[in-house]
Order: structure tokens, then C-alpha cells, then sequence
């Protein structure tokens, strides 16, 4: 509940407005009250975006024959190849959630562990676990 006070002297007005912060990709996010986000302009996560990127970038490798197994990838590029396999999987993503993601239009709750984990492969499916905030199902 927004609510103003006015100052003894008439000259100051107080306006109290609850709110919260979560922290989200290092930075500070506001909650309003009712649970949205309140951002003046799109927030593009650069982590979702970079993990994304990598992810094309190294099927494109794999599709190229530069590197002939993930072990491989995973070696020249000095990571684990669990974790390569994990970023891999991002590029079956759905092209609408990959979009909202470059466009700093995912879903605030949204974070790129969440991305790492299991989603479901079907895109419909993954729209409405991810984006339209579902529960995620192992694939």
C-alpha cells in the first residue's frame, strides 16, 4: 500500500512505496508489490546471452568437423565436457525463447542455471515451462 506523509512544515512530501530486491545476474532488481518487475527498459542477461553464443559456436565446430567429439571441444577450450554438453543443449532452445533472451525479454525469474538444467525438448513444452513460467520436466 502506496501511502505520503507530509512534513511539519507543509514544504516535504514522503511517498512510501513497498517494494523489494533480488538480486539477479549481480545486480539489484525491484519487486512492486504486486510481483512484477519494474524496469524502465529491457534488461538483456549478458550471461544468458555470451552462454548462448558459445553454444552456437560450438555446434558449428562439432558441425564443421574442426572438433570431432564433445572430450575434444572440451579440451581445447580447457572446461569440462559435462559443461560443454550442458551449453550445447541451449541451442535447442526454442527460437521464441532465444529471442526473448537477446531481446532482454525473458521472464525475470529466468537465469541461465535454470537453462543448464533439463528442459524439455518439445518447444511448446519448453515455452511453457520457461517462459510462461511452468515446471520444468526432465527430457
Amino acid at each position: 500500500m502506496t501511502r505520503a506523509t507530509v512534513s511539519a512544515d507543509g514544504e516535504t512530501i514522503t511517498v512510501h512505496i513497498p517494494l523489494t530486491f533480488k538480486k539477479r545476474g549481480g545486480r539489484k532488481l525491484v519487486v512492486m508489490p504486486d510481483g512484477g518487475e519494474w524496469a524502465p527498459r529491457p534488461r538483456v542477461d549478458n550471461a544468458m546471452v555470451k552462454a548462448l553464443a558459445r553454444a552456437f559456436r560450438w555446434r558449428k565446430m562439432l558441425d564443421e568437423g574442426l572438433y570431432a567429439t564433445l572430450e575434444e571441444l572440451a579440451r581445447a577450450r580447457g572446461v569440462n565436457a559435462t559443461y560443454v554438453s550442458r551449453v550445447l543443449r541451449l541451442t535447442l532452445l526454442a527460437p521464441e525463447i532465444v529471442e526473448a533472451i537477446l531481446d532482454g525479454q525473458q521472464p525475470v525469474e529466468m537465469q541461465l542455471d535454470d537453462l543448464l538444467e533439463t528442459f524439455p525438448l518439445d518447444w511448446e513444452r519448453q515455452c511453457n515451462a520457461l517462459v510462461r513460467g511452468g515446471s520444468t520436466h526432465s527430457v
